[in-house]
């Protein structure tokens, strides 16, 4: 098969070292340096023993060749559209590459979606087949009709009579045909790689259309920022994060843990997974590092090897990176990447920047700096509009300092949703033969040129006062020593909202009685008198637990706080 697959043409490759366009070959090379590094590791519930599963980088390279090469003998064409849903791990690994190889398009979709969501998104995707696990393929028969074009269908399990099973496809193809290769067709870098979906925190989620370009700028863009090295050992606890590892000759070790609520990962396991499969950076939420980093101050626990920390998907409190700092291998440090499903990386800053110097200001409502830009990004801030900008020339660009809507262009900035296409009429601006997208985030730029994040556009609140951002007032509410987080939303007409603040206490500090939740909220009102942009909050809410999103167990829904604010006002 390796004799057989193409590579594009050098003279015309716009990548760093020739490296092809098609991430998904970049493997080859990986591969080659480092035959025997294990690629991907599967890690049982006792990290202490040995790999439930595992595969070298060659043995990834080669199961990932056969794969694409039974898409084929299937007679799946370039371009197909194929649900993936496979469980984190080796098989999802090597089929996403696969994927690739055979340049078939996957939709991915977040397993943890409501199903109100999920049918609807992937039928508004309009496969043409599904790669995925019994339970997702019984979901498709159930609703077959919304469907139409789907013929392929393979599963990863063993239940044949829901299509041809993912284990055997590759076996087949060179049984019966050992001339079986993957396409050879010229890739263009606009052809389409994947559907990736947003997690709907402020609305349905959407399908972002992305291309081989946008893969491989990636890769690029966060390998040279971070200086991320071949050899190192990834933990994944957001496994989409860590796709990308084989092709920059990193180990990846698949913890077990509920991806879909990385919040309740054992942080025991977690910290013995670290130091068992010696794991020098991890990629997770923050309320997956919370759980981590909380364990480890109260038993006094190291996360030596750990050097380098990923986290986004929402701000990171201030204390978990504190907490959590501590706890890494000499020199380690966090960073935190800012980004959207449509435009992945933006900036990036690290902890020991924050709590030396922007911590401070983020405390007193000054909002949340995400830090520099990538190098292969533009951005500007721009006055806050709710409608459509068709052209560059209409936009209205602010100075800095003063807080607008952040809009980002780059290779690694999608053009287009594909569902929900609505959407790119708010979203997407024209700039020639290029493409601005809107962020849907409020902030400003400061004189270094960093961002500072004050929340989404959807979820200020425009009082008869002024408008609030839901990130600077929340941040004075969360001062206090009983509150773990907070949500601003708005209550009454779209422009004179009244402001209501809602509060989620630290589990061992919630209420007692109605005597001691009113001494907290006069606590929390006092509070808010001390800062000119919350005193006008006068309204305070306690709710056991603040609804979030599915990906990050970190963005609040605060669409569905509103309403339940009004109710609680009456």
């Amino acid at each position: 098969l390796e004799d057989n697959v193409p590579t594009e043409e050098t003279q015309s490759n716009p990548f760093k070292g020739n490296e092809p366009a098609n991430v998904g070959l970049r493997l080859r090379s990986v591969a080659a340096a480092r035959p025997h590094q294990p690629a991907v590791i599967e890690v049982g519930t006792d990290p202490t023993q040995g790999a439930v599963r595992q595969v070298s980088f060659e043995e990834l390279d080669r199961y990932s060749d056969r794969i694409a090469a039974g898409f084929h003998k299937m007679g799946i064409p370039a371009g197909s559209r194929l649900v993936l849903a496979i469980r984190p791990g080796i098989d999802f690994v090597t089929t996403v590459v696969a994927m690739l190889k055979a340049r078939l398009v996957m939709v991915l979709i977040d397993p943890g979606m409501p199903k109100r969501h999920l049918i609807s998104c992937l039928s508004d995707s309009k496969p043409d087949g599904f790669v995925a696990i019994p339970r997702v393929h019984l979901i498709r028969l159930l609703f077959r009709r919304r469907f139409p074009q789907s013929r392929f269908h393979i599963v990863a399990g063993n239940a044949a009579w829901l299509g041809n099973i993912l284990g055997e496809i590759s076996l087949d193809a060179l049984k019966q045909d050992a001339s079986a290769t993957i396409p050879d067709e010229q890739l263009s870098l606009d052809d389409p790689a994947a559907v990736i979906f947003t997690t709907g925190s402020t609305g349905p989620p959407k399908g972002v259309f992305y291309s081989h370009l946008q893969f491989a700028r990636q890769i690029e863009e966060i390998r040279d920022r971070f200086d991320l090295q071949p050899g190192a050992v990834d933990l994944a606890a957001f496994p989409l994060f860590g796709l990308f590892n084989c092709m920059m000759g990193i180990t990846t070790v698949f913890p077990a843990m509920n991806y879909t609520r990385p919040a309740t990962a054992d942080p025991k396991r977690m910290a013995a997974t670290i130091k068992r499969w010696n794991v020098t950076q991890s990629f997770g939420s923050p309320a997956f590092w919370n759980t981590v980093a909380t364990y480890c101050a109260e038993n006094d626990e190291s996360l030596v090897p750990l050097k380098r920390v990923f986290s986004s998907g929402a701000p990171v409190p201030n204390h978990v990176l504190r907490r959590l700092l501590n706890r890494l291998d000499e020199g380690g440090d966090i960073q935190t990447p800012y980004g959207a499903t449509e435009a992945l990386p933006v900036a990036s800053i690290g902890a020991s920047e924050v709590l030396s110097e922007t911590a401070v200001q983020s405390e007193q409502g000054k909002g949340t700096c995400v830090g520099t830009r990538f190098p292969g990004i533009n951005w500007q801030v721009i006055k806050i509009s709710d409608s459509a900008i068709t052209s560059i020339e209409s936009v209205d660009e602010l100075p800095r300092g003063e807080i607008g809507e952040l809009m980002v262009q780059g290779d690694v900035v999608t053009r287009e949703y594909v569902t929900g296409t609505d959407a790119n009429a708010l979203h997407k601006v024209a700039d020639g033969n290029r493409i601005w997208h809107r962020m849907g985030d409020v902030g400003y730029l400061d004189e270094q040129d960093r961002f500072w994040f004050c929340g989404r556009k959807a979820h200020r609140v425009t009082t008869s006062d002024g408008v609030l951002y839901t990130v600077p007032c929340e941040a004075i509410f969360n001062r206090h020593p009983r509150i773990y987080r907070s949500a601003l939303v708005g209550v009454g007409p779209l422009e004179t909202r009244r402001p209501v603040m809602i509060v989620e206490t630290w589990p061992d500090q919630q209420p007692k009685n109605t005597a001691d939740w009113d001494s907290l909220k006069q606590e929390l009102l006092d509070l808010a008198q001390q800062f000119t942009h919350t005193k006008s909050i006068i309204n305070v809410l306690w709710r056991l637990r603040l609804p979030t999103d599915i990906r990050h167990n970190a963005k609040i829904f605060r669409e569905q706080l509103a309403p339940w604010a009004a109710r609680q006002l009456r």
